[in-house]
């Protein structure tokens, strides 16, 4: 399933808009698994837009940004993503918020527990 991602570079007066298709089913659908791909989707976008050369199957880490899910003009939700280099928004989806927001919780807290921390 494909949906498009508004991207917003520091530094730029301007937005862009592309399309991604990270997953395949409906977000009412989504498992955590869908839910973590469709993040990583998101931060990928944002990193093109900053470096179009950059490997499109670059590790991407799911901490170091904040993130919510917010209404949509009455129709549906979008995720919202910003870290220091900009913002990606995506939707809107026609899922629960409360639904979406507790699969990002699930998701952002596993991938906390299974980081490595080097001191």
């Amino acid at each position: 399933m494909g949906f498009p991602v508004e991207i917003w570079l520091r530094g730029d007066n301007h937005a862009t808009t592309v399309d991604i298709a990270p997953v395949t089913s409906e977000p009412s659908a989504w498992t955590d698994g869908d839910v973590a791909q469709v993040l990583v989707g998101m931060l990928r976008a944002l990193e093109r837009a900053r470096n179009p050369a950059t490997d499109p199957d670059r590790p991407i880490a799911l901490r170091g940004f904040s993130w919510i899910v917010s209404p949509f003009d009455g129709d549906g939700v979008v995720i919202a993503l910003e870290l220091s280099l900009g913002a990606v928004v995506a939707g809107p989806f026609k899922v629960a918020e409360r639904d979406l927001s507790a699969k990002i919780t699930r998701v952002m807290s596993a991938e906390r527990s299974s980081a490595t921390t080097v001191h």
